[in-house]
């Protein structure tokens, strides 16, 4: 999300409340979680069609109100809930339904094909996937009551022992590779420590928490439940590395997938070592921060 779009009071009000359920669920999960079954099922589902008021802010500011898309803003939410309900009627005991898996596509191929990035003004489209990131945590973790996700980012020093213990297996292989690729190259000037942390928190809160609690927390996750933990845990590091097919390029770009997907095998392994989100994003913005400061 550049900063420059957030100079208006409208924008940045918007960025706030399209944060907030994120930040909410990740910082006090424990007390997220409980109220959300506490509401009637009608209200269940209505609720989140409360995202539209960042997109509505939004565009409004920019002078591009759609009625189209605020309507999908307010309904797709609603949907995410609906079928999230229905999944956990169908499956009480959460051994991954078809519902799940089709939410999963849904939201991953949203994301990765921008079929709602025309909404957004430029610059602000990082809003829209945070918005797509609450309607998922709201239906997976408030409604579904999905176990086992891990989405709890108060950290502790196992979750950071987990995540650089990772980050240390995969850079001995994945440098040389992609040295060798011709996908990395070492940099002649290396940034500031003040510029690399907040790279670092930056890389850490927009780019590793959304995709490790979506690949690793739900993916992974559900997989497991269906075909085992190493079977699980290969499957999503291959969907993951795919997820990158159009980075930086308009065409299918392989040595990216490749580098990504062995990424996926040590995100993985971050993760499900203590079932903690937090830990493979600690591997997942660390090995981001390395590559786009120093190799990329």
């Amino acid at each position: 999300m550049s900063p420059r779009g957030l100079q208006t009071p409208q924008i940045a009000l918007a960025a706030v409340l399209a944060l907030l359920p994120m930040l909410a669920a990740a910082f006090a999960p424990e007390p997220w979680r409980a109220r959300v079954p506490r509401l009637p099922r009608w209200l269940q589902i209505a609720a989140p069609a409360l995202l539209c008021v960042p997109y509505a802010l939004t565009a409004q500011a920019a002078g591009r109100v759609g009625p189209v898309w605020l309507a999908v803003y307010a309904l797709l939410p609603a949907l995410i809930a609906w079928m999230a309900a229905q999944a956990g009627q169908a499956d009480p005991e959460q051994h991954g339904n078809w519902r799940d898996f089709l939410l999963l596509a849904g939201l991953g191929l949203a994301v990765d094909l921008r079929w709602l990035e025309p909404a957004w003004p430029p610059g602000l489209t990082a809003m829209g996937k945070i918005l797509l990131l609450d309607a998922g945590i709201y239906g997976f973790l408030g409604v579904r009551q999905l176990r086992g996700v891990g989405f709890d980012l108060r950290l502790c020093l196992r979750d950071v022992w987990h995540g650089l213990r990772e980050f240390a297996l995969y850079a001995p292989l994945a440098v040389p590779l992609g040295l060798a690729l011709h996908f990395l190259h070492f940099h002649a000037v290396w940034p500031s420590p003040l510029h690399a942390l907040i790279a670092y928190l930056f890389t850490f809160f927009f780019i590793a928490v959304p995709e490790e609690l979506f690949f690793r927390g739900w993916v992974q996750n559900l997989l497991e439940r269906r075909m085992g933990r190493t079977a699980a845990l290969i499957l999503t590091a291959a969907l993951f590395g795919l997820a990158h097919w159009n980075k930086r390029t308009a065409s299918f770009n392989w040595q990216y997938v490749l580098l990504a997907a062995l990424a996926g095998i040590f995100y993985g392994r971050a993760w499900r070592a203590g079932r903690r989100v937090g830990a493979s994003a600690i591997t997942h913005a660390t090995v981001d921060t390395v590559w786009s400061l120093w190799l990329r």
